[in-house]
């Protein structure tokens, strides 16, 4: 029909690849994320890991305004985030390289697991970060 409204996707039932995505739980993928003091220094990092093929993409966001405990008083200071997609198994060097790169002494490095998405992005992660995948 010409007129038909088109279902919102939330009512449609997923395509099979996303609904075997979901019945997994937990996928393979990681979003691993990290605040630099410049947007400089967090682009220079993005595109190092990405070459690397460390990550498969990142994002930088920013600038924000982080507030938290620095040697024993509560700091306030502007901040760029770093995103990252990568997999389970590429997290350690990921990690490694993250805390080798920047340039603070204890920099915020955390890893969250991705529960589903968009099965065809998630395959793409998978491949863009294997160890072969440069060769």
């Amino acid at each position: 029909m010409a007129n038909a409204v088109a279902k919102p996707r939330a009512c449609r039932p997923a395509p099979a690849n996303e609904r075997n995505t979901r019945a997994r739980g937990v996928t393979q993928i990681l979003q691993v994320t990290t605040t630099l003091e410049d947007r400089a220094g967090a682009e220079h990092l993005a595109t190092t890991l990405v070459r690397e093929r460390l990550a498969a993409c990142a994002q930088v966001a920013g600038p924000i305004t982080s507030t938290y405990w620095w040697n024993g008083e509560v700091t306030t200071t502007t901040e760029w985030y770093c995103h990252f997609k990568t997999t389970k198994d590429r997290f350690p060097a990921l990690r490694e390289r993250i805390i080798r790169l920047h340039p603070a002494s204890v920099p915020e490095l955390i890893a969250l697991p991705v529960f589903g998405g968009h099965a065809e992005y998630l395959q793409w992660v998978e491949t863009e970060v294997r160890a072969d995948a440069a060769k």
